[in-house]
């Protein structure tokens, strides 16, 4: 037998890797906790010595990528120590960016050795239902799109499990082993932990004010009622246990003082929020059309336009309308301060500032205005972007792909025959269809890549630093992948194909172009016998499978 095909020497290899990747979670757990506050001399010791106990199990264990990696990180803490702690904007995304690779890095089940892509969520999902059956359904669907879940039948069990291993998240009914003793149940479960664990409630039926309260104070993130979806579940879980996939906060701060921008960069650089500073306000909305920041930070008094005039001209651009404004000025007469935010700002601060004040309040004020602009632009059933939104998206893209040199591609997806699913087996099998398309995307295409249900069945993909080759490739293996899942029906169960057409920006495209050109690679998709992608101009000859490296 070759060394090659040695089954013990693979398991070997296996083990190995195993311990790389769980020291590279422990830096990944330590760099998301460091989001939620402002960075000290201790964390900074703290990520550095977790990422040399990788560097180290790497080399050892001969895990190339996860040297390369930890290798770079080493030289950007390096360099933040050499600027005296202070995170600049450049050393923050840089920092981020080697984190979102680590966190793509690893094992998952069935790989073979050679391939490693890990998803962050490696720990498993333990769910506590009053019905049990329902349990083991639910696990069994979410270990599908690749999670482990684990349903837990009663009490002892739950206890007992958790004592030999702490889950990613708990999804615990409120009337688990009794009404209300999933809320009792929670709160004990909590009780002793550093950090506690994500939580999800669910009842079958609606409840009143008291017991939603009850499981906000057992520690619940999420409460759900009515009939638990494996689609929907898996998304909320995703966003609660998500490891390095934190996007800094972005700042524009317009201030014609050089030395009181900077101070406030510099503060905000502290607390991990990327920062980018404007002297002359005139330049205000190209700079924002460029940077697309969470919050802006607008002086009061500026020479050839004030912050106030400032703040209206911003407010005209339907895109800005949900921008925090904020005002930092040393104005401090209330009743200007009062006029000042009646005229499109959201809070006014005095100079001079604590640090933390500052950064708290950019901080939530951030927060909510990317929770409210996730609201308005994604559509409720599958959490993709809406019609609206993919479409100014491909505008952006196509903007600097052109600007850039660079390869963009833009597909449209549609369920085949997707009435015949309504038709034959009611509107909530077809909604089950769509989410399960629209995961299935999210999974199998990249974080950078952005997808949008266009409507109906219909959905679209933007692929930035993408040629038409590669995209063809990608989108037809996850058509290979989506038709073999199958969904429980009577007599028997169902499955779904979808057709795709897709082309590559071209020097004189523009978004509209692309979407008809898409348009119409699709109705040949679909004239030509459905199942199968159709790429305008797409010669098989030409197939470089070019694509930027962290593809998934």
């Amino acid at each position: 037998m070759t060394e090659a095909a040695d089954p013990s020497r693979d398991r070997l290899k296996h083990h190995f890797a195993q311990r790389v990747i769980h020291q590279a979670r422990q830096i990944l757990e330590v760099w998301q906790r460091l989001q939620q506050s402002e960075w000290s001399a201790t964390d900074m010791v703290e990520i550095t010595e977790a990422n040399q106990r990788l560097l180290r199990f790497a080399e050892r264990f001969e895990q190339v990528e996860h040297v390369q990696l930890a290798t770079a990180i080493n030289l950007a803490l390096v360099d933040i120590e050499a600027n005296r702690g202070r995170l600049s904007s450049t050393l923050i995304t840089d920092l981020n960016r080697l984190m979102q690779r680590l966190s793509r890095t690893g094992l998952r089940h069935g790989d073979r050795l050679e391939q490693t892509t890990l998803p962050p969520l490696r720990k498993p999902i333990y769910i506590a239902l009053q019905d049990s059956e329902r349990g083991e359904r639910l696990a069994q669907q979410l270990e599908f799109f690749g999670l482990s879940a684990q349903s837990l039948g009663n009490v002892d069990t739950f206890h007992m499990t958790m004592a030999e291993r702490l889950p990613a998240a708990v999804v615990m009914d409120v009337d688990f082993n009794g009404a209300g003793a999933g809320l009792a149940l929670a709160t004990q479960m909590q009780e002793g932990l550093e950090q506690k664990l994500p939580l999800l409630f669910f009842s079958h039926l609606d409840t009143d004010t008291p017991t939603r309260l009850a499981a906000v104070r057992a520690g619940g993130e999420e409460f759900l009622t009515g009939t638990l979806d494996a689609s929907s579940l898996l998304e909320k879980i995703e966003i609660l246990t998500r490891v390095a996939q934190y996007e800094p906060y972005k700042v524009l701060i317009i201030d014609d003082s050089r030395a009181q921008a900077k101070h406030t960069e510099g503060l905000l650089n502290s607390g991990g929020i990327v920062t980018r500073t404007l002297l002359d306000p005139i330049k205000a909305m190209l700079e924002l059309a460029e940077f697309q920041p969470d919050l802006i930070i607008l002086d009061m008094y500026m020479p050839g336009c004030t912050g106030t005039e400032l703040a209206k001209v911003i407010r005209h651009n339907d895109r800005y309308v949900s921008v925090p404004i904020i005002y930092l000025s040393a104005e401090d007469d209330l009743d200007k301060q009062l006029d000042a935010m009646s005229e499109g700002g959201d809070d006014f601060l005095t100079k001079p500032i604590k640090p933390r004040h500052l950064i708290t309040t950019v901080r939530n004020r951030a927060a909510r205005a990317r929770n409210l602009k996730a609201r308005m632009v994604r559509d409720s059933l599958t959490g993709l972007y809406n019609h609206t939104h993919i479409l100014q998206l491909l505008e952006d893209c196509s903007f600097r792909a052109r600007r850039e040199n660079k390869p963009l591609s833009f597909a449209m997806l549609d369920i085949d025959h997707f009435k015949r699913v309504n038709d034959s087996h009611g509107h909530p099998m077809g909604d089950r269809v769509i989410k399960s398309l629209a995961l299935f995307l999210k999974q199998r295409l990249r974080k950078t890549d952005y997808i949008g249900r266009y409507g109906g069945e219909e959905f679209a993909v933007v692929m930035p630093d993408t040629d038409l080759p590669a995209a063809y490739g990608v989108l037809d293996e996850i058509r290979q992948r989506f038709a073999e899942i199958h969904y429980p029906a009577q007599p028997v169960d169902l499955c779904c194909t979808f057709s795709a057409g897709v082309v590559e920006i071209a020097a004189d495209d523009d978004a509209l172009m692309m979407a008809s050109q898409a348009d119409e690679a699709l109705y040949r998709a679909k004239k030509a016998g459905r199942n199968q992608v159709q790429g305008l101009s797409l010669a098989a000859s030409t197939m470089s499978r070019h694509r930027h490296p962290d593809i998934v």
